[in-house]
């Protein structure tokens, strides 16, 4: 029997479903660990605000959303509802169209 035969069939994506996937929404949240003290508390900021843009960039991918143009910010803030995240300001909403953008 071929290989081929024995692998099993992948899990439909956004692209190839007939219907919207749903967002698999994580099943445990991540184990945080302290941040490193010393640091200037802009240093601080900007580290939390990039983590955020990154959550919302990979739960934005993940409901078919691939292109900035296609995150406005109300469909980032409604994203960061449905995942349990505080609503974005413009400057995170921005940062999540910027790593759209560039991780392509």
């Amino acid at each position: 029997m071929p290989a081929a035969a024995l692998k099993q069939k992948p899990l439909p994506t956004q692209s190839t479903a007939k219907r919207p996937v749903l967002l698999d929404l994580p099943y445990e949240p991540v184990v945080k660990r302290p941040l490193p003290a010393g640091r200037p508390r802009a240093w601080y900021v900007a580290h939390n605000r990039r983590l955020k843009a990154m959550r919302l960039a990979i739960a934005l991918l993940d409901s078919g959303v691939y292109l900035p143009g296609q995150a406005r910010n109300e469909k980032i803030r409604t994203t960061a509802e449905l995942i349990g995240v505080h609503p974005p300001s413009d400057t995170t909403c921005h940062m999540v169209r910027a790593f759209l953008r560039y991780n392509r």
